[in-house]
């Protein structure tokens, strides 16, 4: 009889979880998208969609539970965006300098690339609907109720399997991908802003996909630079490129013992 309470509970955080992300995704997915000519006009509505339906679940289920969950999406927002800015800029420099140096990456050429503006802003938006989609109401409603070890490990779990691709790919991408979410939770656990790993994050993809063309996202997205990769997949990164290095895995790894030895 003692277990039917915790069983009870754990069932419930199970089914606000699983509602929270299926009325999401069915949300997303039917919300229409406004007709754009512009490649880079689409791109903005189809991240912006996603984004906006998020935001409304999270602020519905916040609702719901009383506004009792903290949501940390506002909380020391200064210091939030100087330590992922910061964090950001060295969690890409170290493994793509690491990677030069090493000889499995060069610089060929320069794209030219028509309203890079709004291709960053399409990014950013994505970046934002990630990390409150899993970072934001889910994982604050599971470390309230059972602890940070539960949110730790279903929120990493659910960012893994959003980037389902990483399996096909190897042991690596899928280490690094989880390590990445570990990190990114790591600066939201240290700052306290969901902030810190908006930012971080935005730098990765923006940085790293727009201008240097060394991290995947959505096909139609351009880059500036023309990155070639060379050499043994576990240094090269293979088919996911940077993200498919050891390099960023050390980098994950050590970004993470740092943010744990200042917390």
């Amino acid at each position: 009889e003692g277990r039917n309470p915790l069983l009870k509970k754990i069932a419930l955080s199970f089914v606000r979880c699983i509602t929270f992300f299926v009325g999401w995704a069915v949300a997303a997915s039917l919300l229409p998208l406004p007709p754009a000519e512009d490649p880079a006009v689409w791109r903005l509505w189809a991240e912006l969609i996603p984004l906006l339906a998020v935001m409304a679940f999270t602020l519905l289920f916040w609702l719901l539970e009383g506004r009792r969950v903290p949501l940390r999406l506002v909380r020391a927002p200064g210091r939030g965006l100087l330590i992922g800015a910061a964090a950001g800029v060295l969690w890409l420099a170290a493994p793509t300098l690491a990677m030069y140096a090493a000889g499995v990456i060069q610089m060929e050429g320069v794209n030219q690339v028509q309203h890079f503006p709004l291709w960053v802003a399409a990014a950013v938006l994505n970046v934002a609907m990630q990390e409150l989609l899993v970072r934001g109401y889910l994982y604050q409603m599971l470390r309230q109720r059972h602890g940070l070890m539960a949110a730790v490990t279903v929120t990493s779990a659910l960012f893994t399997l959003l980037h389902g691709g990483a399996f096909e790919a190897g042991l690596v991408p899928v280490l690094n991908v989880l390590t990445m979410s570990l990190l990114m939770t790591a600066a939201l656990e240290y700052t306290g802003s969901l902030a810190a790993p908006i930012v971080m994050h935005a730098v990765w993809n923006g940085v790293g996909a727009l201008v240097l063309g060394g991290v995947s996202l959505a096909e139609d997205y351009p880059h500036l630079l023309n990155m070639t990769f060379s050499g043994g997949e576990f240094l090269s990164g293979g088919a996911c490129k940077i993200e498919g290095s050891v390099f960023v895995l050390l980098t994950n790894g050590v970004l993470l013992l740092l943010f744990a030895a200042l917390a």
